[in-house]
């Protein structure tokens, strides 16, 4: 190898361990916002994404938000969905996705799939699943003894929430985890729980979402 082979070998290796750094990180501090939906994979959609606020302002339900500067100039101003405190509605034109022109947000970037029977979103494809839903069963007043039934007719998706002997259960294979169920429930905290798709607590306060 000559010593220009040497050294463009050199930068090569550089650079590649330098995107693995960079894809490395930005998966671990994901886990603590979720993205709209159709975004693509973290490190691709914040080089893509311009922080121009269009998918917060297309958001009919208010959902999305910009994440606050201190969470580090890498991701400040890019949106997040605030499903700690609302749900994705799972818009049928996906006004987010449509308001996107820089692509960060795009049906068709190889992360949906094919739509269960719903409510919502019937024809077309879904994105990938939001975020991980789970019932907090020493909360949920199903399993306390009392009758509830508040999210009940909450799930836009059919079978993602089901009932079994009186008690909501969640089908994770089916769960697109856009978190209307949370929003339907009455108990404070909800007995709801939101967690990313990486198994990390999601931020709320000092995220940048709009307390209550």
């Amino acid at each position: 190898m000559d010593r220009r082979g040497f050294f463009r070998h050199g930068l090569e290796r550089a650079t590649q361990a330098g995107v693995r750094y960079a894809d490395g990180w930005v998966n671990q501090n994901a886990g603590q916002w979720i993205r709209p939906p159709f975004a693509l994979e973290e490190l691709e959609f914040l080089l893509a994404c311009t922080r121009c606020d269009a998918c917060v302002n297309a958001c009919p339900h208010d959902v999305i938000f910009p994440l606050a500067g201190h969470l580090g100039s890498q991701v400040a101003g890019t949106p997040a969905l605030d499903l700690l405190h609302k749900g994705c509605h799972l818009c049928e034109d996906w006004p987010c996705v449509v308001s996107c022109q820089a692509g960060a947000l795009a049906v068709g970037s190889g992360i949906d799939t094919e739509p269960p029977v719903g409510d919502a979103s019937s024809s077309g494809p879904l994105p990938r699943s939001l975020a991980m839903i789970g019932i907090d069963q020493s909360r949920c007043l199903p399993y306390q003894g009392p009758e509830c039934g508040a999210c009940a007719d909450s799930c836009p998706v059919s079978g993602a929430l089901a009932w079994l002997s009186a008690k909501p259960r969640i089908d994770p294979q089916l769960c697109l985890g856009c978190s209307l169920c949370r929003e339907a429930c009455i108990m404070d905290p909800p007995a709801i729980t939101v967690t990313s798709i990486n198994d990390s607590p999601v931020s709320g306060s000092g995220s940048g979402a709009p307390t209550d």
